[in-house]
């Protein structure tokens, strides 16, 4: 893997979101985001681009549309060292993204209040962040994936150490943490949707 130069950033949990954006800023990270999470970070004085801006596209149907997109899949899936994908990543202008930093919609948290409508649940079910987490936990050679916060000094830690790289083994070791979660996260929906009477 090359140096860290590009990251998405879409955070639930903003816990040390804004510390740690401005250490990758610090490195030369350039920064892509969404929502609350972009305005989070540039309010704490680090420069973003919105998800929007990138590709070219307003987030959607009352945010449900924001990242499923081929410049930014194709950023996550795209093979560095495969000369093809590089071609295609070139003429679609679709920058490799090596770091993503995404958690989920707290489906868990908004199932177990009282009273939760069908509906409420349905729309606290992540698609765009699953998605993402998958392709960059598929291509864990070229990219690096992080899904807790508890992570983010790790990272900076091997980028110091590594020239703005992370180890091979740390990437494969957050990519298991990935599949590990949505595997969960996956779960807690279907025991939740088991419960459900229609009509």
């Amino acid at each position: 893997m090359s140096r860290i130069e590009n990251a998405l950033i879409s955070v639930t949990d903003k816990t040390g979101i804004v510390d740690f954006a401005k250490a990758l800023s610090g490195f030369g990270v350039k920064i892509i985001s969404t929502g609350g999470t972009a305005k989070a970070i540039r309010h704490g004085g680090v420069s973003v681009m919105d998800i929007s801006d990138y590709t070219g596209f307003p987030e959607m149907m009352d945010g449900r549309v924001k990242t499923l997109h081929p410049r930014v899949h194709g950023g996550l899936l795209g093979l560095r060292d495969n000369p093809e994908h590089r071609e295609i990543m070139e003429e679609y202008g679709i920058k490799p993204i090596d770091l993503v930093v995404v958690n989920l919609y707290q489906f868990e948290k908004t199932v177990a209040k009282e009273g939760v409508s069908l509906e409420e649940a349905v729309e606290n079910i992540d698609i765009g962040g699953p998605a993402m987490l998958r392709s960059s936990a598929k291509n864990f050679r070229d990219v690096t994936i992080v899904v807790d916060p508890a992570d983010y000094d790790t990272v900076l830690k091997e980028m110091k150490a590594h020239g703005g790289e992370t180890t091979l083994e740390t990437r494969f070791r957050l990519a298991r943490k990935v599949f590990s979660l949505t595997h969960l996260y996956d779960g807690a929906i279907t025991r939740y949707l088991e419960t459900v009477k229609l009509g």
